[in-house]
């Protein structure tokens, strides 16, 4: 088995799409005309999927095999809640640099100030949410 990729069931997927664009700082690598953008980041693949394509374009979506409302209402999935349990964690070499970057680009939906934890080795990260309450966040070198 080897690794595909993760992909958000969006809202606003033109929205999201350039959101990950300002965020990883790169061109969407793929897109399928509205209905599902890739990003592939060095290996580690981010997917935005638009979660009202399917039911905006009936006759042009073929589905075969039985339907299973937990994994296929995708507007039920894209209008439901974000339970935070899936965290999208990036790394950068400059926290600092990093941090000003998404402050600059005004994209972060409550960004935390960055932050410290240890528990065997130090940890300084910030976090903040995309478009659709995901949480990201960013780790990185960092010095007081």
């Amino acid at each position: 088995m080897r690794y595909g990729l993760i992909y958000l069931i969006v809202r606003d997927f033109e929205k999201s799409v350039s959101f990950y664009e300002k965020l990883l700082d790169m061109k969407v690598s793929a897109v399928n005309e509205g209905h599902f953008a890739l990003f592939n980041n060095d290996g580690l693949n981010i997917g935005i999927m638009n979660g009202y394509f399917d039911s905006g374009h009936l006759t042009e979506v073929t589905k075969n095999g039985e339907y299973f409302p937990y994994y296929d209402d995708m507007d039920g999935i894209a209008d439901g809640d974000n339970s935070r349990k899936i965290f999208i964690n990036l790394c950068v070499s400059d926290l600092r640099a990093e941090y000003e970057r998404i402050l600059s680009l005004n994209i972060a939906d409550e960004l935390t100030p960055i932050r410290f934890m240890e528990y065997v080795s130090p940890y300084w990260y910030f976090t903040f949410k995309d478009p659709d309450g995901n949480p990201i966040e960013i780790t990185g070198e960092y010095s007081e």
